[in-house]
């Protein structure tokens, strides 16, 4: 039971990694304001600064490794 409830956090921290990403790339991002909950926006907020964080982390990790350069 656990395991999997840490598998569907998991793969909720991916899910939330991509749309960060996308929202990156292409500055397409999920329209929060249109949520009329104020508390579900708040959540909602909170698990999208989450991928953020982990997309933060992870360039800055592999920024520091001998493996991966920057191209532009």
């Amino acid at each position: 039971m656990i395991s999997k409830i840490v598998h569907y956090a998991a793969d909720a921290v991916l899910v939330s990694a991509v749309l960060a990403g996308i929202k990156r790339s292409s500055g397409l991002g999920v329209a929060t304001e249109k949520i009329e909950s104020g508390e579900v926006r708040t959540y909602v907020d909170k698990y999208l600064t989450i991928g953020e964080w982990v997309l933060d982390q992870g360039s800055a990790f592999l920024s520091s490794s001998e493996y991966f350069e920057r191209k532009r």
